[in-house]
């Protein structure tokens, strides 16, 4: 095991924001909870000598972590030669994503059309990252191109066997696609996603505007990773080297908020609201009696914000209660219990003082407005498409004027290419009538994206 200090191994604090108390025979329960890892030691991704590769607990930290593989998956279907310099984008997107694994991580390529091919290092491996094998890797993008059609669920899973082929921790994945997945039934991909889920995690991207923004972000939603567009093929090398940068400043796998509840009291719902909502209701898993996680994917130095809402019985004035208890856990290596690495307590207490049951969280005022802001606009766009002006107008008057009140001013910013604003603060709007592709589905695919509550 390598030699790190404790210092060194990245330290998890749980803070619960939440409104206690409620009013006699009420029986909701919300509360966020923070979650916050720091002290990793990550690097922002840049590579570093290796003088012990060996694992290190909870992933080791100050440059050596290496506990890590990863695989990019490169759209190489023949419509990534129309314009032609968009395949140059993408093999200069992929070499400076490899310029920047670190060395000791194992990492390969594949090329995806409606098949999917192994570009390096080949022959069902992966290669372990120095300064060789990257020039070696860079030096067999040059022979990608363009020809095919798209079938991402064959690009998944040939990156989910490289990835189980290496005796790491963290597993991550990079995927760049420009089209929609024509070459395979949706309940393929779907399946592949089911698949995958838990296995690795997955950054996704749609470059241009021909892609499909249900099916990328889709995509990374299964797979507990970002998903943006690219609108312009020359930003793709800057894209790319942030995401790999992320994935490298990855210390811990697994993560999972582990809830449990007193008897007669469940779990509502549990979604991620910070940075993106995303909602994991339906991915708990049963833990023992009373007890469900909900995955978190994997973690560096970073914080996230969780929305739980829990249904107690009801109570009379004066009687409080333990309303769940939420904890962070992660597996053990040989599959003992697991480990908790931090933990918050969520509470219920009946009053009949009137300004403690009516005062609303201002954590959980902000989030319930943010998570309402992704949706009203996925709403609005839908409503768009299938046009119907006023339902449309009315949808996206309303996020107009949440990103207002939230101060999401680069939703805002997106939301005015689509509307003109009238009255930000009523949400008075009108359609534009003219509307440029990228600007709707960069709309659509930065949705989810929330920030965080003013302090």
């Amino acid at each position: 095991m390598a030699n790190i200090s404790k210092s060194n191994v990245p330290q998890f604090s749980v803070d619960i924001y939440q409104n206690e108390y409620l009013s006699e025979g009420a029986s909701e329960v919300n509360a966020i909870v923070t979650v916050t890892s720091t002290g990793g030691g990550t690097t922002g991704g840049q590579p570093l000598p290796v003088t012990d590769p060996s694992r290190a607990p909870l992933g080791g930290g100050g440059g050596l972590h290496t506990d890590a593989a990863v695989v990019i998956m490169v759209d190489c279907s023949g419509s990534m030669d129309y314009p032609p310099t968009k395949m140059r984008n993408a093999r200069d997107a992929t070499a400076a994503a490899i310029d920047t694994v670190r060395d000791g991580v194992r990492f390969a390529v594949v090329a995806g059309t409606h098949q999917a091919r192994e570009v390096y290092p080949g022959a069902g491996r992966l290669a372990v990252a120095d300064a060789a094998t990257r020039d070696q890797a860079k030096q067999a993008l040059r022979r990608l191109g363009a020809g095919g059609g798209t079938a991402i669920g064959t690009w998944l899973r040939l990156a989910d066997s490289l990835l189980a082929s290496a005796d790491v921790s963290i597993r991550h994945g990079i995927l760049l696609t420009d089209g929609r997945n024509e070459h395979e039934e949706p309940e393929q991909l779907q399946a592949t996603l089911e698949a995958c889920a838990g296995r690795f995690t997955c950054d996704a991207r749609g470059v241009g505007t021909d892609w499909e923004v249900k099916e990328v972000t889709g995509i990374a939603s299964a797979l507990l990773g970002s998903a943006d567009i690219v609108a312009d093929p020359g930003g793709l090398a800057d894209d790319f080297t942030r995401m790999m940068e992320t994935a490298m400043g990855k210390e811990v796998a697994d993560v999972a908020l582990r809830l449990w509840t007193p008897l007669g009291t469940e779990i509502k719902f549990v979604k991620q609201v910070a940075p993106t909502v995303e909602d994991l209701t339906d991915r708990r898993t049963e833990a023992g009696p009373r007890a469900g996680d909900y995955p978190t994917g994997s973690w560096g130095d970073e914080s996230r914000d969780y929305h739980v809402c829990v249904e107690v019985p009801p109570a009379e004035v004066g009687q409080e209660m333990l309303a769940a208890r939420a904890s962070l856990i992660v597996p053990a290596p040989d599959g003992g219990s697991p480990r908790t690495l931090s933990q918050g307590l969520i509470r219920a207490v009946w009053t009949d003082d009137l300004g403690a049951t009516t005062s609303i969280n201002p954590q959980v005022a902000h989030y319930t407005g943010q998570a309402e802001l992704a949706q009203v606009i996925q709403q609005g766009l839908d409503l768009r498409k299938a046009g119907d002006e006023e339902g449309a107008t009315a949808k996206l008057g309303r996020a107009v004027q949440l990103a207002s009140v939230s101060g999401n001013a680069d939703t805002a910013k997106l939301l005015s290419k689509v509307v003109d604003v009238v009255d930000e603060a009523t949400g008075t709007v009108r359609l534009k009538a003219q509307v440029a592709e990228a600007d709707e589905m960069t709309l659509e695919t930065r949705s989810t994206k929330t920030v965080r509550v003013k302090k």
